[in-house]
């Protein structure tokens, strides 16, 4: 088993920054690819970005890509999402995702998932 707990969420204004941070604890962190994912108020969740094991490969949506950045630090146990030009579309629950394959973890068939964040994005 592996436990996700998310922080760093809360309102901010357009334009603005936040970064979330995802505590794993259990098994090998450096085991899983690590994800973000977000759903918006009576959307469907979507993928936002995920990182390899190593750290080396990262992979973003079409629609944070050049805005949001995933990092992890292995020797942490903790993956990032550092969000920035935030825009009021990005409100949503942020939610980290632990997985075994890289592709399966990007279209949401993660092992584990944490509670989520709430992201505010004011205009």
């Amino acid at each position: 088993q592996v436990q996700l707990v998310e922080s760093g969420g809360g309102l901010v204004q357009a334009g603005g920054s936040l970064r979330l941070s995802c505590a794993a604890s259990g098994r090998t962190f450096s085991d899983y690819v690590m994800g973000w994912f977000r759903r918006a108020p009576g959307k469907e969740r979507e993928f936002v970005a995920a990182i390899s094991r190593s750290g080396e490969n990262t992979y973003y949506a079409d629609s944070v890509n050049s805005r949001f950045t995933i990092s992890r630090d292995n020797g942490k146990n903790t993956v990032y999402l550092q969000m920035s030009s935030l825009k009021p579309e990005d409100t949503a629950v942020y939610y980290c995702a632990a997985g075994g394959n890289r592709w399966a973890t990007m279209r949401g068939e993660a092992n584990y998932w944490g509670q989520g964040t709430q992201v505010t994005v004011s205009s």
